[in-house]
């Protein structure tokens, strides 16, 4: 791989580290980028998946005054999308992926659309049964809808942050960026199990994953950082407008 390659690799990381970390949407500038450097779709996805673990790496230690405390959360929260991930990976390297790929720009869309409409859902769902709550313990459905996520996250990825965020947001009461710092460590669980799947069996490229890596672990550590000063309804509207961008651009 060349000097100019690597270089749009390393800068294409930083902006997935910040886009990841900030809004789950890395996968928007770190998989364009693998393919104009010449990979081939598979070996571009997987590439993909193993390079941006480190996100996980840079908002974990960008997020420690936001994950204070939620231990127990992240531990259960992390079995459930790493199992799904391993899932994930297994339907990537053994079935066709056509039909799953058409499904992918309507998930992306219904996640932005969650993310938009999250107070009305949430006193919808306090005045029908009980208020959302900060808890430790997943219930059912959350447990449920976070395995599909990191599965989604495990085969394909594109914007598994934003479900995840969506999912996340109408199940605790919480600042958003507690829930963007929790959501970063369950989907970084998801990709952790896909990508060691990978290294084992898939064609990593190596070059191309240490250059996008290193520039997605600075920008996944400065993005925390920035989420902390933004003001959190404009955030997730250009979270969610993000989300719809990159459906459409699927659809096209």
């Amino acid at each position: 791989m060349g000097i100019g390659s690597a270089a749009l690799l390393v800068s294409a990381g930083v902006a997935s580290g910040l886009a990841g970390s900030i809004a789950g949407l890395a996968s928007l500038f770190s998989y364009p980028a693998l393919l104009a450097v010449g990979l081939p779709p598979v070996a571009a996805n997987v590439t993909n998946t193993v390079a941006l673990f480190s996100n996980t790496v840079g908002t974990a230690a960008g997020s420690r005054a936001e994950l204070r405390g939620q231990r127990d959360r992240l531990l259960r929260l992390g079995v459930i999308a790493a199992l799904g991930g391993a899932v994930g990976a297994a339907l990537l390297l053994g079935t066709p992926s056509s039909a799953f790929e058409a499904v992918v720009p309507w998930l992306i869309a219904l996640g932005s659309v969650l993310i938009l409409v999250r107070d009305p859902l949430r006193r919808l769902m306090a005045s029908r049964s009980h208020p959302v709550a900060d808890t430790a313990r997943p219930t059912v459905p959350l447990a449920c809808a976070v395995l599909l996520v990191g599965l989604y996250g495990g085969y394909f990825g594109a914007a598994s942050g934003v479900l995840m965020l969506a999912v996340l947001s109408l199940s605790a009461a919480e600042p958003l960026p507690v829930t963007n710092a929790v959501k970063n460590i369950a989907t970084g669980a998801a990709n952790l199990t896909a990508s060691v799947a990978y290294v084992v069996v898939a064609p990593v490229n190596w070059s191309a994953a240490v250059s996008l890596g290193l520039g997605a672990l600075l920008g996944s550590w400065l993005g925390p950082l920035i989420v902390r000063r933004l003001p959190e309804t404009p955030l997730r509207i250009a979270i969610a407008l993000g989300g719809f961008g990159l459906a459409i651009s699927l659809w096209l």
